[in-house]
């Protein structure tokens, strides 16, 4: 090893000519020598001269780098190169020193010769290269000879790394049935070697196991099939062994390996197939429809979607009666019944069913057709089933209160077995808990077993039992709905209890009121109702009534000139009539209430309530407001009452007190106004005079004598009013004691004579109200009042006249 490394660092040495530092100085580049000569110079210039001053000198050696070869095996320090100078004259007074990138621990220096070795060995892929300075200094003063200079020893590459596979082992994958050169993947090796020295970095790919199937482009690593119509489902793996070789495939070059792991991936190119091509399935007749009666199932080796596979009945013998889907998770095709089956009407079914693929893939179509066809037959086996109702449901009409043990229908259920049992008949008690029918056990004829009310139930739903009478476990059901008919029990009524109104200054034949009636039987909807008069009210000269054929009717006027003070409320009787059997009929009676409109026929008043309150107050509301005003008139006599209570008082101020005070009286009196403690009637008209009359706020003590009669004569009053001077002054015991007893009788004397309403002359001067009808619709009520009035007048005073 030693002998060839000395070999090729002298085959080196002779090609690179500035690598020759042992024979000759090294030429460096002519700008790079000039300065380092001058800078030499300037330094070198005052170590000869001392302080006199610089002075050029020539340098002796300049270098630029320095080479070294990896991986250096031999046993003693690797040789460099050498640093020397010309001011060095071998008389060891110049001392070279080494500084940098590994000085000392890699590379070392004889400062006496200037020799560089390698301490130990060296790798290009872990550091390519060192950059060191050098410089010769003198050996007693250890001042710079030369300008330190930089040179760079660069690691010299050998073939040591071997190519690898930074991403192996690879996973791919090529459509089967894919065409010579179609492409597969592509691998990639790498070399640490350096790619710009020698074919230490070139690689050359090849195949090593995986032939004939793929190949390798030994440049750029591209995998590509070698084979035509490899099919997967002959072989569906394959493994590649891939090779990358430096030094271009050349012999001594290193060498790696990789693994591809390549799969067929599926494509469409196999159609369905049956296992076998008969299939015989057994259906009980009792299956139900839309369950799964068989499976049968074609294999596809393609999987996936590939793998997918439709089925369909041929249209034939069982096309009607059955179905075929796919099962999505394992390609079965499950046999569905469409219809129920019976084993009494057909025994055995045949048909065939074509299994095709789903997708369809075009390159392959040349290879035939991709489905397969497989005949299916199915025996119906027999079941010993329930009885059949011949109708789903039942429906029956019975009229409310038919006799009881009534039949109202009947049910049939037979028995389609080959037996024939026969069947028995019932009704289930929980449908019918209060036992309004009975059904004949071998007939199935359903009655009545009580009266039957529709007011009360109107529908009954009862369910009808069959049973087999060799096999009671089998049994059947049916709904029956028994619907209540109504018989006409109710007479026809008002619809609601109808208030209206006539103007007063309605016209002939003008239709006041329309009005409607209800009955309760039923149906609603075909019920016809007539309206009139009864026979006792056909001659009723103000109201008829007329109907419209229609369920309604109206109020028709058969006169004008209503007047509400003469006749406010009429009532009008109607009579009722239905359309049932056997028919009915009824009375109402219609309330008319005679109202003053306005001339459009707006309602104005219509009785002393509407005079005070609008037009469509209710009862309740008026019966509401009546109290209301009862109760303020209620408050008002009740705070005057309690003033007058406060002002009429005793008329001592206080009966215990015993003390001899001054007796004070407040009593002011009540005038001609004050009819409780006096009565002033006596003194007003003596013909109203009573006798034994008291004052009330003293009980007397002490009897009067009779009065004497009262004429109207003045002189009678004179004496009259001196006798009751003379009972006041001899009665004690009434207070006040020295009160003042007036009387303010007015006589017959007086020159204006009396001024009393009492006593005038009733004189009725009749007068014309007629200007009260052009005041316009608000006067109008007054103006009828007066001229009623006046027509009361004039109606007395021509009897008077006549008689």
């Amino acid at each position: 090893m030693l002998t060839r490394n000395c070999l090729l660092l002298f085959l080196w040495i002779l090609v690179d000519e500035g690598s020759v530092s042992c024979l000759r100085p090294p030429t460096p580049p002519l700008g790079r020598s000039r300065t380092g000569r001058e800078h030499a110079r300037s330094l070198v210039g005052p170590m000869r001269n001392g302080a006199a001053g610089f002075q050029r000198v020539k340098r002796g050696w300049v270098w630029n780098q320095f080479f070294v070869l990896e991986e250096y095996m031999g046993s003693d320090p690797q040789y460099v190169g050498k640093l020397h100078t010309d001011l060095d004259r071998g008389d060891n007074a110049v001392k070279y020193t080494l500084s940098g990138d590994g000085a000392g621990s890699i590379f070392t220096i004889d400062q006496t010769t200037g020799d560089i070795h390698a301490l130990r060995s060296l790798d290009r892929e872990e550091k390519p290269y060192y950059t060191l300075r050098a410089q010769a200094v003198d050996m007693d003063t250890n001042r710079p000879l030369e300008p330190e200079s930089e040179f760079v020893i660069k690691v010299q590459d050998i073939n040591d790394n071997e190519p690898k596979f930074l991403e192996g082992p690879y996973t791919a994958s090529v459509p089967e049935m894919s065409p010579v050169g179609t492409y597969v993947t592509q691998v990639t090796a790498t070399d640490a070697d350096d790619p710009t020295y020698g074919n230490s970095a070139r690689v050359v790919y090849s195949i090593l196991h995986g032939q004939p199937y793929f190949s390798v482009d030994p440049k750029t690593g591209v995998i590509k099939t070698a084979l035509p119509n490899m099919d997967r489902e002959v072989k569906e793996q394959y493994q590649v062994l891939i090779q990358a070789k430096d030094m271009g495939g050349q012999l001594g070059g290193l060498a790696g390996t990789t693994t591809i792991n390549i799969t067929l991936s599926d494509v469409n190119d196999n159609p369905p197939r049956f296992s076998k091509s008969f299939f015989h399935l057994r259906v009980p007749e009792s299956s139900a429809v839309g369950s799964a009666v068989g499976r049968i199932k074609a294999h596809d080796l393609d999987i996936g979607r590939n793998a997918e596979v439709e089925y369909t009945i041929v249209p034939g013998d069982g096309g009607a009666m059955f179905d075929i889907t796919t099962n999505e998770h394992n390609q079965e095709g499950m046999i569905i019944l469409k219809r129920p089956l019976d084993y009494e009407s057909k025994k055995a079914y045949t048909f065939k069913v074509d299994a095709s693929n789903a997708h369809l893939d075009p390159r392959f179509q040349s290879f035939g057709a991709f489905k397969d066809t497989a005949t299916v037959k199915i025996n119906v086996l027999d079941v010993d089933e329930p009885p059949v109702f011949n109708k789903p449901s039942y429906v029956m009409d019975v009229y409310e209160d038919t006799p009881a043990g009534t039949i109202i229908g009947a049910v049939t259920a037979q028995d389609l077995d080959a037996s024939s049992s026969p069947v028995r008949y019932s009704i289930d008690w929980k449908s019918d808990l209060d036992s309004y029918f009975d059904i004949d056990p071998v007939e199935g004829t359903i009655s009545t077993n009580e009266l039957l009310d529709r007011e009360s139930i109107a529908q009954h739903n009862i369910s009808i039992v069959a049973t087999k009478l060799n096999s009671p476990v089998l049994s059947s059901r049916v709904a029956v709905t028994v619907h209540v008919l109504d018989i006409n029990e109710f007479p026809p009524e008002l619809s609601s209890p109808y208030e209206t109104f006539v103007c007063e200054n309605a016209k002939v034949g003008q239709v006041i009121q329309t009005f409607s009636a209800k009955d309760q039987d039923l149906p609603t909807a075909g019920q016809q109702f007539s309206f009139k008069s009864p026979k006792e009210d056909l001659i009723n000269k103000n109201f008829t009534i007329r109907d419209f054929g229609n369920n309604t009717a109206g109020i028709v006027t058969k006169r004008s000139g209503f007047r509400r003070r003469l006749h406010e409320i009429y009532f009008l009787p109607v009579v009722i009539d239905d359309n049932g059997y056997p028919p009915k009929s009824s009375t109402g009676t219609l309330t008319i209430r005679v109202c003053g409109c306005e001339a459009d026929g707006s309602l104005l008043t219509c009785s002393a309530e509407a005079i005070f309150l609008p037009v469509g107050l209710s009862t309740g509301a008026l019966i509401a407001i009546l109290l209301c005003i009862i109760i303020l008139l209620v408050i008002v006599v009740l705070y005057v009452g309690l003033r007058r209570q406060k002002k009429k008082e005793t008329l001592m101020s206080s009966k215990e007190d015993i003390r001899d005070n001054v007796i004070h009286y407040d009593d002011e009196g009540g005038g001609e106004e004050d009819t409780h403690a006096f009565d002033m009637g006596t003194l007003r008209n003596p013909k109203v005079v009573k006798e034994n009359l008291f004052r009330r706020d003293v009980k007397p003590e002490m009897k009067r004598g009779p009065r004497p009669p009262v004429s109207q004569d003045s002189a009678d009053i004179r004496d009259f009013i001196n006798q009751r001077l003379k009972e006041h002054d001899v009665d004690n015991s009434a207070p006040p004691y020295d009160s003042l007893a007036t009387y303010a009788y007015e006589g017959d004397g007086s020159v204006a004579e009396s001024l009393s309403s009492i006593e005038s002359l009733a004189i009725d001067l009749e007068e014309d109200y007629d200007y009260l009808n052009d005041w316009g619709p608000r006067f109008k009520t007054l103006a009828g009042i007066f001229g009623e009035q006046s027509e009361t007048q004039s109606d007395s005073t021509t009897t008077e006249n006549t008689h």
